[in-house]
């Protein structure tokens, strides 16, 4: 089974790259989100 680990794999492997639309669209919706927290309930608002 450790020997599995060990293979080197028969292709390079290479880094998965996100694009610059996908990182902008979370970090906007990142911003938009607003949480808020009242006793033991949280609301959750998509500040648009």
């Amino acid at each position: 089974m450790a020997q599995l680990y060990n293979e080197s794999f028969p292709e390079p492997v290479k880094p998965m790259v996100p694009k610059e639309e996908t990182v902008k669209f979370l970090l906007d919706f990142s911003k938009a989100l607003s949480v808020t927290r009242y006793k033991n309930m949280t609301f959750e608002t998509l500040n648009n």
